[in-house]
């Protein structure tokens, strides 16, 4: 079992950055590749990054890639997602994940964390 607790959002400016944590519970967090999701009002959610359990891998969404920028620590048990370059259209509910292998089913979700970008 993983539990894990998204932190991080808040409100800030287009062009702003933010970077999100995710902390998980369990010995076993190491050995999941962990991802990064979000959900715009009105849409469905959607991909953003992922992480290889080594953290050897990663991977992006073509919409993302080159502005964020996802990592994990190990030893803290956490996940982040640096956020750069911030656009109104980012404004969602991001949730961290957790599953056996990276773009395998994602077993374990977040509550969520709430990112708004004004204009």
């Amino acid at each position: 079992q993983v539990q894990l607790v998204e932190s991080g959002g808040g409100l800030v400016q287009a062009g702003g950055s933010l970077r999100l944590s995710c902390a998980a519970s369990g010995r076993t967090f190491s050995s999941y590749a962990m991802g990064w999701f979000r959900q715009a009002p009105g849409k469905e959610r959607e991909f953003v990054a992922a992480i290889s359990w080594s953290g050897g891998s990663t991977y992006y969404a073509d919409s993302v890639k080159g502005r964020f920028t996802i990592s994990r620590d190990n030893a803290k048990n956490t996940v982040y997602l640096q956020m750069n370059s911030l656009k109104p259209e980012d404004t969602a509910v991001y949730y961290c994940a957790a599953a056996e292998v990276v773009g395998g089913e994602y077993d374990y979700w977040g509550q969520g964390t709430q990112v708004t970008v004004s204009s």
